[in-house]
């Protein structure tokens, strides 16, 4: 039975479900809440998202091909144009009308941050919201879509806290962290994400020296992270040379104990790393952490019952709670 994916109240959120690159080169099947959805590209660089279903006989449209723009199905080549418009039915005398019911339904899909991000309800909630998308002095550098056997309800846990950090993050930058958290303090952050400030002193191995830009074998970090419902987390880091390094992770459900998830980094760099150096170390980190969460089976208790926190664990009590209040169940846990 499910816990939470199939919830209403999760269908009019926004998920990123690929990279803009990725569905340049699609069509792609993925699946959301549940649903298997395609997507790809239309002829005026817009995002379709469509049940991965060909409405004549049913074949998955993701495993057809794309050609400027018009996706065709491989059954019996149908295709699709912009918005999900048949254009065309080979079987079929031109001259004739096409059946009614022969265009895609769709689902609501937008671009932003060089992602796709789909909606399946009808009133779609706010995107989130990264200022420095919009200052030049940032840059900023996208990972592909990766599917992880991992609830997101566990992966946005995960990303909220730091106890973690000295024990799953051995091989990149936890060593030299201390293992006590000091006291947590809830407070709105910036552009709409809740959240709680801290500061820590990192390991600086070699891939972390490219990332932070000094040569120590330990860096002093300023640091933020918050949520925004439903499974979004933005990181901002604040290096002493005057580097910020922001991390917006992004989990979308598949179903309960499976999602897809991807980062975004913006930096104010000076662009002498590259692309994939500057994001390297954080994929690093993230193998990490799903090498863990795979191990651990089923959906966090969004209720009091089932697990124990501390002060550590306050931001991810706040989520939870107001995760468990939109999905409309009761008996959240208090915070710590």
């Amino acid at each position: 039975m499910a816990v939470f994916y199939d919830n209403p109240a999760l269908r009019d959120h926004w998920y990123a479900l690929a990279t803009e690159a990725q569905l340049r080169a699609g069509p792609l099947a993925r699946t959301l809440l549940g649903e298997s959805l395609v997507l790809y590209m239309d002829p005026d660089g817009k995002p379709v998202a469509s049940p991965d279903r060909c409405p004549h006989r049913e074949a998955p449209l993701s495993a057809g091909h794309v050609s400027d723009g018009v996706l065709v199905c491989p059954y019996h080549g149908w295709s699709f144009g912009q918005g999900g418009q048949c254009i065309r039915i080979p079987s079929a005398n031109p001259s004739m009308p096409l059946p009614r019911n022969s265009h895609l339904s769709r689902f609501q899909a937008t671009l932003r941050y060089g992602l796709v991000w789909v909606c399946l309800g009808d009133v779609p909630q706010a995107l989130p919201q990264i200022a420095q998308d919009d200052d030049a002095a940032f840059r900023r550098i996208n990972s592909p879509v990766e599917h992880w056997r991992a609830s997101a309800v566990r992966m946005t846990d995960n990303f909220l806290d730091i106890a973690h950090f000295p024990w799953v993050h051995t091989g990149t930058f936890g060593n030299s962290q201390r293992t006590q958290v000091e006291r947590i303090e809830l407070e709105a952050l910036d552009d709409g994400f809740f959240g709680y400030r801290y500061e820590v002193e990192a390991e600086n191995p070699l891939g972390a020296k490219l990332v932070s830009g000094q040569s120590e074998s330990t860096v002093h970090r300023r640091m933020s992270t918050g949520y925004m419902l439903p499974f979004a987390v933005r990181s901002t880091i604040h290096y002493e040379t005057g580097l910020v390094h922001i991390i917006l992770m992004l989990s979308a459900p598949v179903d309960d104990v499976n999602s897809n998830f991807t980062f975004v980094v913006w930096r104010n760099d000076d662009f002498r790393v590259s692309a994939e150096e500057a994001i390297e170390f954080d994929r690093m980190i993230g193998a990490e952490d799903k090498l863990m969460l795979e191990r651990i089976p089923g959906v966090l208790p969004l209720t009091a019952r089932g697990v124990a926190s501390t002060q550590s664990d306050k931001a991810s009590t706040a989520w939870r709670i107001q995760l468990a209040r939109m999905l409309g169940i009761e008996q959240a846990d208090p915070p710590a």
